[in-house]
C-alpha cells in the first residue's frame, strides 16, 4: 500500500485566470478540493512540492493529506492538468473522501515470474491489453500496483480478472464479463515460419510425382 503523502496548500481569495496566472508566477499552482457533500475549496500549493509527489509515480492512486490552514484534509488526486507546451502542473483536482470511503482508482499491473513461464522461455511474447486495472476499493487500502505472476504459461494462455489476488474488498469497476489482462502470443517470426512451411507442404502436396505424365 502507497505511503500517505501530504501536502501543504494555501485557501485562494480570488479566482480566475488572471488570479491563477499570478500564483503561478510565484511557483504556486492552483488547486480545488471537493466533494463528500462539502463545498468546493479553492486552494493552491507549492509547484515544487506538488512535482516531488508526482514524481513518486503513485501520486494518482494514493491518499493525499491536504493541510488548509493547518488541518488535513483527506482527498484523492482526480486530476493534474498540465501546460501543452512547459510541462508544468497547471491545476489540480483533489477529490475530499471520508477515512473509510469507497474510491474509484486506476492501478498499475506488474507481470513477474517471466522466467517461469515455459511459453515465454520458448519464444512467446506477453501481450499486454490492460497496463493498468480500475477497482473500486477502500482508500485505507490502495496498493500502489497489482502484481501479476506468469508462472506456468504457455503460448496461446491468457490471464483473465478472475485469476488475479485483487486487494482485500476490492471489485473492478468492469463486473460483467472476466476480461483478459493479457495473453502469450507467438512470435511474428514464428508465426511466419511456420506460415511458410504450410504452404510449401500444400504446394508439395498438390505438384504431380517426379516423373509422372499427364493425362
Amino acid at each position: 500500500m502507497s505511503d500517505q503523502l501530504t501536502l501543504a496548500a494555501e485557501t485562494r481569495d480570488r479566482v480566475g485566470k488572471g488570479a491563477s496566472r499570478s500564483l503561478r508566477r510565484d511557483g504556486r499552482v492552483p488547486a480545488v478540493i471537493y466533494g463528500d457533500n462539502q463545498d468546493p475549496t479553492p486552494i493552491h500549493v507549492e509547484e515544487k512540492a506538488l512535482n516531488k509527489l508526482l514524481m513518486t509515480g503513485f501520486f494518482m492512486n494514493s491518499v493525499i493529506m491536504v493541510e488548509v490552514g493547518g488541518k488535513p484534509q483527506r482527498t484523492l488526486p482526480k486530476d493534474v492538468t498540465f501546460d501543452v507546451v512547459t510541462e508544468r502542473p497547471v491545476h489540480v483536482d483533489f477529490l475530499r473522501i471520508s477515512k473509510n470511503a469507497k474510491v474509484t482508482v486506476s492501478i498499475p499491473v506488474r507481470f513477474v515470474d517471466e522466467e517461469k513461464a515455459p511459453g515465454i522461455k520458448r519464444g512467446g511474447v506477453l501481450n499486454v491489453v490492460r497496463h493498468e486495472l480500475e477497482l473500486i476499493l477502500d482508500a485505507a487500502h490502495i496498493p500502489d500496483e497489482i502484481e501479476i505472476s506468469l508462472e506456468g504459461l504457455e503460448v496461446g494462455d491468457a490471464i483473465h480478472v478472475s485469476k488475479v489476488a485483487l486487494p482485500k474488498g476490492a471489485e473492478p469497476v468492469i463486473d460483467d464479463r472476466d476480461f483478459t489482462i493479457a495473453t502469450v502470443v507467438a512470435p511474428s517470426a514464428l508465426k511466419s515460419s511456420e506460415g511458410d512451411n504450410e504452404t510449401e507442404a500444400e504446394g508439395d502436396a498438390e505438384a504431380p510425382a517426379a516423373g509422372a505424365k499427364e493425362a
